[in-house]
């Protein structure tokens, strides 16, 4: 992933403060030889303060065909791109050029964390795994708390198995056109508040977050 320097995180609490919202990304395992990488879609949960760089728990059944895979190789990227748009050529006209002179490109936001992966198969470990990102998906409860041995969710923990993904290195970048003139971001600010599709909100709001005007200020 390429990172121009204007798309690069302010510091670390700008892309842990993401990943606390955006909790739903794919992670890339290499392949058994002669096998294209395995690329699993899930749900995790995110803590910082665990280790140097954080660590991300998660969890897959264990009819999963990844396991041998990471069994080989534990070396991982769990891959997060979210609060994408498409931005048309007209918006991104230079000041004084016609319209139909600028360039489409993509907004988004993506975070990268290379992971060794541990697996968690002890039945106690599971089951409080389970009940940490049950903690932080449905905080309102409703479910019963995971235990081994004890019903209803303990005869289903051998069916999976954990994994918690001690972050070794991350890459992340904010591409929201900051690099363009004042005049040019002010006009992709409007024309996202006026088309107002998915994901245009998002993208509005960290062009301003990032030249500091987001959440605006009373007057």
């Amino acid at each position: 992933m390429l990172i121009h320097p204007w798309d690069a995180p302010r510091d670390d609490t700008e892309w842990q403060r993401w990943l606390t919202t955006h909790d739903f990304g794919q992670l890339a395992v290499n392949g058994l030889p002669g096998d294209p990488p395995y690329i699993q879609p899930l749900h995790f949960v995110y803590d910082p303060d665990a280790g140097e760089h954080g660590t991300a728990l998660t969890h897959l059944a264990r009819p999963n065909p990844m396991w041998p895979a990471l069994a080989a190789n534990p070396e991982v990227v769990l891959s997060v791109v979210d609060d994408y748009v498409y931005i048309p050529g007209p918006w991104q006209a230079p000041p004084d050029s016609p319209p139909e002179h600028g360039t489409p490109t993509s907004f988004y936001a993506a975070v990268q964390l290379h992971c060794v992966a541990h697996m968690v198969d002890d039945p106690t470990e599971k089951a409080a795994l389970l009940n940490h990102q049950l903690g932080h998906f449905q905080p309102e409860g409703g479910s019963a708390t995971a235990a081994a041995d004890d019903s209803p969710y303990g005869r289903m923990l051998p069916g999976l198995r954990g994994l918690r993904l001690e972050v070794t290195a991350v890459r992340a970048k904010f591409k929201y056109g900051a690099h363009r003139p004042e005049e040019v971001q002010n006009r992709i600010v409007a024309n996202l508040a006026a088309r107002g599709g998915p994901g245009d909100a998002a993208a509005q709001q960290h062009q301003l977050r990032r030249r500091g005007l987001w959440p605006p200020t009373a007057r």
